[in-house]
Parts: structure tokens; sequence; C-alpha cells
């Protein structure tokens, strides 16, 4: 007769269990207020390891234990970036990650996940970051939401209130996914060919293009305004689309263009759009945000760190 689990592994499987049920949604949150894939990768092992040495047993509700514990890990986490970001060379944008399999990555709504937004986001504080994701991607209650970052009732929703007020300053009315693939096809085709007349067509005149490349050499390290320059800048350099491969991905819940130099991921750009137009051209140059879009591709498999010394 085989010999059955002992209670100490059959807690450790229950807890694995748990865990992986709600790790999307983890992600989803640390990803949403920090803009960083390998930040949010880091809030979740955290957030595993100190969830193997909780005692599990007087925990009422996991998945309120787990997605405080995620929050509050994303908020210190943010802050600390904050001030690292100051030394960013040109503009900084967010790690794209890859929503072929999780389009909304453990969300109940796909709200703050398009590159866009999450750029807006950055504008906030952590805390009103926070406050205003939980609320709008992950419809979390407002009670809720005061438990989860240790404040008052009056203050959350004055939080999330004065968050959205912000937001609607600085946010447009994206189009459909349909068109936003047909506006991207449409860029990408008319700067391999070198047509700038197409390009404009397809610009909004408030048009400014961002490229995130952290100091690398050729790559602009101040955002570029205007229909002009913006189409003018995705054509200058002909040697930039010669014998290059073009792979459209899923990003953010949108279409993207990965670059293939030699065979190799090089670039990623992707767009934001009204109806107007195309207003915003994004370009990531930096490596390890494109290390880090390829390694989102195999987030959820990524393993468990067992806790040092046990559980």
């Amino acid at each position: 007769m085989q010999d059955e689990p002992s209670p100490r592994a059959s807690d450790l499987d229950e807890a694995v269990s748990v865990f992986v049920q709600h790790r999307a949604r983890l992600f989803g949150i640390a990803y949403r207020v920090l803009g960083s894939a390998a930040e949010a990768e880091d809030v979740v092992q955290e957030v595993w390891l100190r969830w193997q040495r909780t005692e599990r047993s007087v925990v009422v509700s996991p998945v309120a234990f787990l997605s405080s514990t995620a929050t509050r890990l994303a908020i210190n986490v943010a802050q600390s970036a904050r001030v690292r970001r100051e030394t960013y060379i040109g503009p900084w944008l967010p790690e794209p990650i890859d929503t072929s399999s999780d389009p909304e990555v453990g969300a109940q709504r796909a709200e703050a996940l398009e590159l866009a937004l999450l750029l807006v986001l950055e504008k906030l504080n952590p805390t009103e970051r926070a406050a205003y994701v939980l609320r709008e991607a992950f419809d979390y209650s407002y009670p809720e939401i005061a438990h989860m970052l240790q404040l008052s009732l009056v203050n959350v929703r004055k939080i999330v209130s004065r968050a959205r007020r912000h937001l609607s300053d600085e946010q447009r009315e994206s189009v459909d996914t349909v068109e936003h693939r047909r506006l991207l096809n449409a860029f990408v085709s008319a700067a391999r060919t070198g047509d700038v007349a197409s390009l404009e067509a397809l610009l909004t005149p408030d048009a400014v293009s961002l490229s995130d490349g952290n100091g690398i050499r050729g790559v602009a390290r101040v955002p570029l305004l205007g229909r002009a320059r913006v189409a003018n800048l995705a054509t200058a350099y002909p040697r930039f689309w010669g014998n290059v491969g073009v792979e459209f991905v899923a990003a953010n819940g949108r279409m993207g263009a990965m670059i293939h130099r030699e065979g190799e991921p090089s670039t990623f750009m992707t767009i934001a759009a009204e109806r107007e137009g195309i207003y915003k051209v994004m370009w990531v140059f930096n490596p390890g945000k494109i290390a880090a879009f390829l390694s989102s591709r195999s987030r959820s498999t990524t393993p468990l760190r067992p806790a040092p010394g046990g559980v």
C-alpha cells in the first residue's frame, strides 16, 4: 500500500494550488502598477515566498491576502523605481508584454494595459496608481481597496476620483482593435517603403514619437513632436528597414511589431490611435525590454522558488 502524503506535504501542495490559481491576477496588478514585466515577476515571486511562510490556516481569504501583498510590494518597488528612472537616458516606456495567451493578464477588465495608458499612469504617484488599477482593472470594491492599502474608505474614494480626473485630461478615446491593427499595418508598410506622404496622412497633427533606448547610439533622446517630424523619423534611415523581418505580435492587448535584424528581435514598436489617426508612436530599442517581452511569453511557467529553509 502506498504511503499517504504527510500533512506537511499536503499543506504545501494546497499552498501551491491556491497560488497558481491567482498568479495571473497578482502579475496583472504588479505589472500595471510598475510598467515592468521583470519587476512584476519579482513581486510575484516575493508574494509566493511570503505565502509559504504565512500561517495559512488563519487566512480567511487567500485571494485577498495575496492581492494585498502584491499591491503593497508593487507600491514599494514603484517608489524606488521612480528614483532609478530619473537617471534613465531619453524617454522611458513600459516594458511590453506578450498577451497572446492571456490577453487581460489576470484582470476582470482590460483597463490600464495598453502601453499608452500605462505611460500616463506613470504620472500618478504609486498609491494613486495602485488604487486606480484595483478599482478600474480588477473591480475591487472601495472597502476592499481601503483594506489592501491600509487607508480610510473616504481617502480611497478621493484617491480614485483624483486619479480618474488626472487621467481624463491625458487619455484619448482609443480605436477598436481592428482599426488599430489596420493603422499599425499601414504605418509599418509606409515606413518600410519610405512613403512619407502616406505616413503623414495616418498621423494626427500633434503626433509624438517616443524612442526608448536608454542611451543607445542613434536612438532619439527626446520626444519628436508633429506629424512631419514623426513621419520623417520613421523613414529617415533607409538602412533601418533594409533586410529586416517584421513579426506582428500581441502586446498589451493590442498589436505591435517586433522588428528582427539578422534573425534576432531588435526593436519593438506600436502605436496609440484615436478616430482622427495615430497620435503616438512608441519604439522600444532597449535590449533588456525586448528580452522581457520574449520572456513574458513563458511567464506563467516560471518556476516557483522555495522559501529559504523550507516551509
